[in-house]
């Protein structure tokens, strides 16, 4: 069953002392793009966030934001930088004694200086966290999964109807174009004895091979088949468990450049009306198809 790139998921697990949460929210793109919010300690799992989603999701901009927060703040991973804060200490007391200072060097001073206090490097941080984080992820991506799903079954309602007109106008061209071959017959007649000195000198067979001639170029037998068939296999793509986004409008390409061959074999302006009807109808589907993954 094909599903929608609009989709919205989010995720909660708490374990202990700690509380992940991921949410995702997922909208038309012709390709797969993905814009991550992660907490500090994790800004180095972005690539594996991008990976997680690329396996549930082919197309489409997500745009995912993941948190951790903990019940004791004291059990934030932050660590002293001892290295910068003895440093700063150094180059503050060297320009006190040089602008002959009196004032002393307090703590508040030394916290002017961001990099006194820094977040845990990851690699040193807590593989726990991560994995909490993971959990509150899948579940995000499953709710965003089931929506994209549940409007995925919507487009493709409506995409069965407006093929079913396709098909309905298809069968009225058809019988209208074997309508049009005896009309067509007597006008070519009509016209050739307009044009002749003489009507009784008029060269039946030469008539017949010009009727046939006119009979081929009006015939658009090929075209409803191909036609017919492109409808059927866009019918059975949909009911494909893989994405179909691209396939499917590729072909309603190649729908619409048989339409526009009907349109210009066209006899009659019935059959004329009809096409524009399968045009508009396809026009429909090809902006449906722009929610499909």
């Amino acid at each position: 069953m094909i599903s929608s790139m609009t989709g919205y998921g989010r995720g909660e697990v708490t374990e202990g002392k700690n509380t992940a949460v991921a949410e995702l929210r997922s909208v038309n793109n012709r390709y797969f793009e993905v814009s991550a919010r992660l907490p500090r300690t994790m800004t180095l799992r972005e690539g594996e966030v991008r990976e997680i989603i690329r396996k549930r999701f082919s197309r489409g901009k997500m745009n995912v934001a993941l948190s951790i927060t903990h019940e004791n703040a004291n059990e934030i991973p932050l660590k002293i930088n001892s290295t910068a804060a003895k440093s700063y200490f150094r180059l503050l007391t060297d320009l006190r004694k040089a602008v002959k200072l009196r004032e002393k060097i307090t703590l508040s001073h030394l916290l002017q200086f961001q990099d006194i206090i820094e977040v845990s490097d990851f690699e040193k941080g807590d593989e726990n966290e991560w994995a909490l984080v993971k959990k509150a992820l899948f579940l995000a991506l499953d709710e965003a999964a089931v929506m994209r799903k549940r409007e995925g079954s919507e487009l493709m309602k409506d995409l069965i109807m407006r093929i079913r007109a396709i098909e309905v106008a298809l069968a009225d061209i058809e019988r209208l174009a074997l309508e049009w071959l005896p009309v067509a017959r007597m006008n070519l007649e009509q016209r050739v004895k307009e044009l002749s000195v003489d009507p009784a000198i008029i060269d039946m067979k030469r008539l017949e091979t010009e009727f046939a001639l006119l009979v081929d170029k009006l015939d658009i037998t090929e075209e409803t088949v191909r036609f017919q068939s492109h409808n059927k296999y866009f019918l059975d793509v949909l009911n494909s468990d893989e994405a179909v986004g691209r396939k499917l409008n590729f072909l309603v390409q190649e729908m619409n450049r048989e339409a526009n061959t009907i349109g210009s074999k066209a006899g009659s302006s019935e059959i004329a009306h009809r096409v524009v009807g399968i045009k508009e109808e396809l026009e429909k589907i090809r902006e449906q198809l722009q929610n499909i993954e």
